[in-house]
């Protein structure tokens, strides 16, 4: 008898989150359930492991839980309403909230950016349909850009930064709160988002062997340039990689991802 090498995860969302459809999933050959923590509050996802737990039982399934830290995402604040952006036109954006007005100076929830960012370096808005760059930065709280791709900004947008080296660490307090609550609740993989260095990776490992005494297998999610750049310390660091061609593909040019993934599948294997 063969078995097959490939495994099937399946995220679960509201769709697909019901202990009735996760049944189907699993009768129809899902082996990963993953939950993604960027979603789900902690009561939603205790209903899901029990019910997983119970269909385990009743179809004598071997199927696992993977949970998936949200990470260090970044975000444009609340806008009073969507902004008409024209090319080389120029702006701020700020880290704080008193001095933001929403129209000419834009809120971002990091706190670090100022200090982050470098006169020259790219700023992606909204999976890159907006791109800015860096004109300057005062190093403490507002950054003066000018757009490059024009658009309309809209509140709660994602943001990337390609090319800054970011201080933020890749395990946020959230990050910290799910991971634990992943180890209470038995999950059988966790992954981290945003991975640069092994130093994240380590930083989880360390946290999980602290909430208990078995091991559980970390996959570290690749989306940011840095994370090739060290790819064979991140590699030897994890127990799985995780090729996120989204974010990546706005990170780095699209037409170079195919490629990353195909050189990092070579490595892992």
């Amino acid at each position: 008898m063969k078995f097959k090498k490939t495994k099937i995860i399946a995220t679960l969302g509201p769709a697909s989150s019901s202990k009735e459809m996760i049944k189907k999933l699993i009768k129809s050959g899902v082996d990963v359930l993953r939950v993604n923590f960027s979603h789900a509050n902690h009561s939603e996802v205790e209903k899901i492991v029990d019910d997983v737990n119970d269909l385990r039982k009743e179809l004598g399934s071997n199927v696992t839980l993977l949970a998936d830290l949200q990470g260090p995402k970044i975000r444009i604040g609340e806008l009073e309403n969507d902004i008409e952006l024209k090319k080389n036109q120029s702006l701020s954006i700020c880290s704080a909230l008193p001095k933001c007005n929403g129209i000419d100076k834009i809120f971002i929830s990091y706190p670090s950016f100022a200090k982050d960012v470098k006169p020259g370096e790219n700023i992606l808005v909204d999976d890159g349909k907006l791109i800015f760059k860096v004109v300057s930065t005062n190093k403490k709280d507002i950054v003066d850009i000018k757009v490059v791709q024009e658009g309309v900004l809209k509140p709660r947008k994602g943001v990337n930064l390609p090319n800054t080296k970011i201080s933020q660490p890749a395990l946020t307090e959230k990050d910290i709160d799910d991971a634990k609550f992943a180890v209470k609740k038995s999950f059988d993989w966790i992954a981290l988002s945003f991975v640069r260095s092994k130093k994240d990776v380590l930083q989880l490992r360390e946290l999980i062997e602290s909430q208990c005494d078995y091991h559980i297998p970390i996959i570290s999610k690749i989306e940011k340039p840095q994370a090739i750049e060290k790819i064979d310390s991140n590699i030897k660091a994890s127990n799985g990689i995780m090729v996120a061609r989204g974010d990546l593909g706005i990170e780095i040019p699209a037409e170079e991802v195919p490629l990353n993934q195909k050189k990092i599948v070579a490595k892992c294997k």
